[in-house]
């Protein structure tokens, strides 16, 4: 008896790390690299080009997706919105989808900053608007101070940027640990995270509907491969820290500024990172929905697409696109 209880938890640990192996390699089969890998300086970073049209009206784009995320992921929001108005590079952060992570630098957003930066520059961008999503804001605000020269503008949907108070969910602090975390990651995180994937997808999207075809356009199971995972841990473990560090450069900034932001975001503190950009940034526009969860760009795509257009010098009303997309949004809940 006490033989089968001291083996039971070495059987289950084995069969959690031959389902870990098999399963990574066929979340990599389902959904396989659709980007280029450029070496940027000792690291190979994993992008979509998109070139722009003969009609191009706007300057190059460049998408930083959030925690959890890869260049899918803004892809598919963004892509066909504004195909031939812009050279888009959508992009997997290092560490992330195909990138490969590099040095310890690339764990803070600064170093994420400068490796895109170098990026853009293999890919022949001089200047785009840095379009940042969530823990994508934080990297966005860092470029802009790294690389003004190369800043067109800024784009923040729902940021990441503040100070919060309180901590991480406990599975960061686990999956980031030395020889715990890489037990963690390779036993229990994978099966665990294909549980939650749907839940946890549809509390992103929250109180806004998840599109039905998200999880299978955009990817997000790429994240629970051990090494992606433990690099996801690691970013978010570090913001705080950076963030607390780096606030307070912010108002140096001085690139056309947006945030868009929802008064129903149960990831961030909109309250805390939305306001906080629109105070810290001199003459940026604070774009405040009712009803909008912690994605803007795909509930209230045509209006970020907007907010792009104004970045870009074109005379838009975004308080009034906000009103229209309000109205909605409580047709919506109503429904």
């Amino acid at each position: 008896m006490l033989l089968a209880l001291l083996t039971l938890p070495l059987a289950l640990a084995l069969a959690g790390y031959a389902f870990t192996v098999w399963k990574a390699r066929a979340i990599e089969r389902q959904f396989p690299n659709i980007g280029e890998r450029i070496d940027v300086g000792g690291v190979s970073l994993n992008s979509v080009l998109v070139p722009a049209g003969m009609n191009a009206d706007l300057p190059p784009l460049v998408f930083i997706h959030g925690a959890s995320g890869n260049l899918r992921d803004q892809m598919h929001a963004f892509r066909d919105k504004l195909n031939g108005r812009a050279a888009m590079l959508f992009l997997d952060r290092p560490g992330h989808g195909y990138s490969d992570r590099g040095g310890p630098e690339n764990g803070w957003p600064d170093g994420q900053a400068r490796a895109i930066a170098r990026l853009m520059e293999k890919r022949g961008l001089d200047r785009a608007i840095i379009v940042g999503h969530s823990f994508g804001g934080a990297i966005a605000a860092s470029f802009a101070l790294e690389h003004p020269e190369k800043t067109a503008g800024l784009l923040f949907l729902a940021p990441a940027t503040h100070p919060w108070p309180g901590g991480i969910d406990w599975y960061y602090d686990v999956a980031k640990m030395p020889v715990i975390g890489w037990l963690f990651t390779r036993i229990v995180a994978l099966p665990a995270g294909l549980l939650r994937i749907g839940r946890g997808t549809r509390f992103v999207f929250a109180p806004n509907p998840r599109p039905d075809d998200y999880v299978a356009a955009t990817a997000p199971a790429l994240v629970l491969r051990p090494d992606a995972f433990r690099n996801n841990a690691a970013d978010v473990a570090n913001l705080l820290e950076y963030v607390r560090r780096i606030q307070p450069r912010y108002r140096q900034i001085r690139a056309p500024t947006v945030v868009v932001t929802g008064d129903a975001d149960g990831v961030v503190y909109e309250e805390i990172h939305s306001r906080g950009l629109a105070r810290d940034i001199a003459g940026s526009e604070l774009v405040w929905i009712r009803n909008l969860g912690h994605k803007p760009d795909y509930v209230v795509t045509d209006l970020a697409v907007e907010a792009l257009e104004k970045i870009a010098g074109k005379v838009r009303d975004l308080q009034e696109s906000a009103r229209r997309a309000e109205a909605r949004l409580a047709r919506d809940h109503e429904e």
